[in-house]
């Protein structure tokens, strides 16, 4: 096959057209029904992890698309897989799958609805993994989630069927109602719009549940909130009428015309107008440019890059480069990197050819052309002693330099929006430096150029005065586009990717794009229903289009696949649900799936799945010879054409929102059967479990950080501490009444199992250096105040005194081991006094193993993700309040700041 081949989005060797009753009916023969053997139903992954340890070639073997082919090789390492040039037909027939239809199949959705089984009561313990049984989560999961996908089609099915109790007014756009539920939205009558703004104000006054079936979810009014735990302005009455009739009158068209604004009245925005999603989002912009790097300044005379042992003098530009790498030695995971090594040494190598190369100390010519002979750690060790020297300059002077670089970045850090002044985000134009890019991304170590002004376009108001840029330059382009919420943009040279100027997080405008994002999200839940329902029948489509589309949609649903968009040649090699290659996925009967392709970012998706047989006999078609490695397995399905189909269901929809849909609809349906109990830190634990579901659920996988080891172990040893401390405050209870060994025990005065004496010794020395440490600091702090007051420095004898203090504790921790006994302290030591304190160091220890053991099962799982990316930040708000949990254990200052929208509008009886 040509490479002008392979660029095609269709390539020569795909399916046919269609698919006959006859070959899928023989194709049902060779695989064996994921019901005969008593399997669990399909839809969820089956590893809490990657499928490292699986068996590469189990029995029966894997298949690529033919019966009898194995895996010849890693799928990740570019090899090919053997091919089998042998008929299907030849292949002996395993046993026929019994007639018995898949859970997921179609006809489910006949079942009435009364009939229909409800999600079991979820318990806080629920949540964690405290069972004894060795299942693995993710196959918990499994039924728990059947059960929520049914709850969610009753949901869909509740909000689309019309109220009997309606008035005449609503009986009479019944029929209108009933035939347009059953439709695409798309494909609904532009008349059932008329009614609708007609009705407006009696909605206003009358709000009957048949009202409110037929509006959209994302224009329903939230609960009302309570008085006692929302601002005056937030509870009085005119003022969101006031408010509101401002956003509706700004506000253009909407994408979803079922809408209109006559529910805009019930949903207000907090601080401005709502811009709505038409074009125009700004009448007036200003704003003062970006602010570029500082220059390069070249390194002292003595700090030289090693060639072959010789200190070589570099040009500026080449030294730039030079300097980039050698500053970050000890980021060994980068610089260790044949990858990196490869990139950053070509675009060096680049520059040297340009620049002269390189000259010893005589003037004599250098010519650089292996990596291995270049040595850069005269350069990393001035910039280490450089970094080290910027830690140790004195709080006041740090402070100082702090505001410097402030006050100088204030002009940039807001614009005026219309009137109103926004902060804005990255307004800093990024330093050149080496591409380190993420996953396995295969143009990192490569040279990112300096940014110049001819390269930068401002968008800014007509009537605004446009920023001057650096003196002796000019701007790319000035441009108005009152359709961009950009302020400025350039194109980096790396991927060739436009970076631009966006307004920050905490900003009307971000704030709004979030919100409508999450309402796209919740509207969906009204459609879901029908959709599962509709790719379930397709997945038996005699149309192989229409068959590849289904199970990309199941794929996309179930298992939370990115839709993926075709890729340039210089692009990495990422994909997704759509630009799946032959490769990319291996199939082991009756019902396993196993993915493995470099996802967003290039990170690997490693992951086994099991799903539903038709699903898995989808994929082994897809597969069939003559297709071989390279070769699309979705050739007839492209991103477009899967979201334009999805968008006949509701306007906007793309593969995208299923991700925050099942994110939010899971994390919902947790919420709403949760009874979290206990201390705060317990409560924190039962959300992130619940996270954690929603995580595995959704498949948001991360990879373990590599200093999670040693952090558990620094928790582990915190915890030890804690219990040495208890078993100090015991020998106190012993020294002021020996008779109390006899009447509590023995077992009750002893070390905790893993402390040993080697342990204590170590601990105390600690302890000792701790306090010397917090003595010392105090003293620079008072010196530096001194100092700042005009008055004279304390002498070094002052410190060495107060460090006597610790030399008392050293000592004393000595004479206690050699005694082996510790006496009573503290101000009139008492039983009663002890036996408080061992309360509050039993709920400390308590506290501490809580999140020890929360981190350790959040280890390979990216909370954060689902938190902020996915799950409706509303959600999160109403745990917080539903369980007297301050927000603050959830989101970040600057997350609450984001999500500002979300803490102001809702209270713990908040639904998604």
């Amino acid at each position: 096959m040509s490479n002008s081949e392979d660029d095609k989005p269709l390539q020569a060797v795909k399916s046919n057209e269609s698919i006959s009753k006859a070959e899928d009916s023989a194709m049902d023969k060779q695989i064996p029904s994921n019901h005969e053997n008593g399997e669990a139903d399909p839809g969820i992954t089956m590893v809490n992890g990657p499928v490292d340890d699986m068996q590469v070639d189990p029995q029966p073997p894997f298949t690529n698309g033919t019966a009898s082919s194995k895996r010849k090789a890693s799928m990740q390492n570019g090899k090919s897989y053997k091919e089998d040039s042998e008929s299907e037909d030849d292949v002996p027939l395993q046993k026929k799958r019994k007639t018995t239809k898949p859970a997921a199949d179609d006809d489910e959705d006949d079942i009435p609805l009364k009939k229909a089984s409800k999600p079991p009561a979820l318990k806080a313990a629920d949540i964690g993994e405290d069972s004894d049984d060795d299942e693995p989560l993710g196959q918990k999961l499994q039924h728990e989630k059947a059960g929520i996908e049914k709850k969610a089609k009753e949901e869909a099915e509740a909000i689309r069927r019309p109220s009997r109790s309606a008035d005449a007014r609503r009986k009479a756009k019944k029929v209108d109602s009933d035939d347009e539920d059953d439709e695409p939205i798309a494909k609904k009558k532009a008349p059932a719009k008329k009614p609708v703004k007609k009705e407006a104000a009696s909605k206003k006054v009358k709000k009957e549940e048949s009202d409110e079936d037929d509006v959209p979810i994302s224009k329903k009014a939230p609960p009302k909130k309570a008085a006692s735990k929302v601002k005056k302005e937030e509870t009085a009455s005119p003022a969101p009428k006031k408010g509101k009739g401002k956003a509706k009158s700004e506000e253009p068209k909407q994408e979803d015309d079922d809408a209109e604004e006559d529910d805009e009245d019930e949903y207000r925005w907090w601080e401005a107008p709502n811009t709505g999603d038409g074009t125009k989002k700004w009448t007036t912009l200003e704003h003062n440019g970006v602010v570029f790097p500082p220059e390069y300044e070249p390194l002292p005379s003595h700090v030289k890059m090693l060639y072959d042992g010789t200190p070589v003098n570099l040009h500026p530009e080449a030294e730039e480069i030079a300097h980039a790498f050698g500053s970050m030695l000890n980021s060994t995971h980068n610089v260790e990197n044949p990858t990196f090594q490869k990139n950053f040494f070509a675009d060096f190598k680049e520059m040297l050819d340009k620049t002269g190369h390189a000259k010893d100390n005589s003037g004599n010519k250098i010519k650089i052309t292996k990596f291995e002979k270049c040595d850069f750690k005269p350069i990393f060790n001035y910039m280490d002693a450089e970094r080290q020297a910027k830690k140790a300059l004195p709080a006041a002077e740090k402070k100082k330099l702090k505001a410097e670089k402030d006050e100088a970045e204030a002009p940039y850090m807001y614009c005026v929006w219309d009137g109103r002044k926004q902060k804005v985000g990255n307004f800093r134009v990024e330093p050149p430096g080496l591409f380190r890019g993420r996953g396995e991304h295969p143009k990192t170590g490569k040279w990112k150029k300096r940014v110049r002004p001819e390269q930068i376009t401002i968008n800014i108001g007509k009537e605004a005065m446009v920023p001057k840029p650096p003196e002796g330059h000019k701007w790319k382009e000035v441009k108005h586009d009152q359709e961009g919420t950009w302020l400025a943009m350039w194109q980096e040279n790396i991927n060739g990717a436009y970076k631009y100027v966006m307004l920050a997080a905490n900003s009307d405008i971000k704030g709004q794009s979030d919100y409508k994002k999450f309402e796209k999200a919740r509207e969906l839940k009204k459609y879901i229903a029908t959709i599962r329902k509709d790719y379930n029948k397709e997945l038996k489509s005699e149309v192989m289009a229409e068959r590849q589309r289904a199970t990309a949609v199941y794929l996309i649903d179930q298992f939370a696949l990115r839709a993926g968009n075709e890729k340039g040649e210089d692009e990495a090699d990422t994909v997704g649900c759509c630009s799946l290659k032959f490769e990319h996925v291996t199939l082991r009967p009756p019902d396993t799936v196993v993915f493995d392709f470099l996802g967003k970012d290039s990170i690997r998706f490693h992951e086994e799945f099991k799903v539903d047989s038709q699903v898995f006999k989808n994929l082994k078609i897809f597969k069939r010879s003559p297709k071989k490695e390279g070769d699309e397995i979705f050739d007839r399905l492209t991103t477009s054409s899967l979201n334009k189909h999805l968008s006949n269901y509701m306007n906007g929809l793309t593969a995208k929102v299923f991700r925050t849909y099942n994110a939010s609809w899971v994390m919902s349906s947790l919420l709403k059967e949760m009874k979290s109990e206990g201390t705060i830190p317990e409560k924190v634990k039962d959300y992130n479990n619940a996270n954690r579901k929603v995580a595995i659920l959704c498949n948001h996988k991360r990879t373990v950080a590599g200093g999670h080891a040693a952090q558990m172990e620094k928790m582990g040893d915190r915890i030890k501490a804690l219990y040495y401390q208890e078993y100090r405050m015991k020998q106190m209870m012993l020294d002021l009444d020996p008779k109390l060994k006899k009447k509590k025990g023995e077992a009750y005065f002893a070390l905790k199992e893993g402390i040993d004496d080697e342990w204590v010794r170590g601990h105390q020395d600690a302890l000792v250096e701790e306090q010397r440490e917090k003595i010392r600091k105090k003293f620079e702090k008072e010196n530096e105040k001194l100092v700042a007051e005009g008055q004279k420095e304390m002498k070094p004898k002052e410190l060495d005194e107060r460090l006597k203090v610790a030399d008392e504790l050293a000592d004393k921790f000595k004479d206690e081991r050699k005694r082996k006994k510790i006496e009573a302290e503290g101000k009139s030591p008492s039983i009663e006094k002890f036996e408080q304190q061992l309360e509050k160091l039993d709920t400390r220890i308590a506290t501490m193993k809580t999140q020890s053991e929360d981190r350790e099962q959040n280890k390979d799982v990216a909370l954060g993700t689902s938190k902020i990316n996915y799950i409706d930040p509303r959600l999160t708000v109403v745990f917080s309040k539903k369980f007297n949990v301050p927000i603050e254990r959830f989101f970040s200052k600057t997350l609450r700041e984001k999500f500002e929208w979300a803490i102001k509008s809702v209270d713990e009886n908040w639904e998604f």
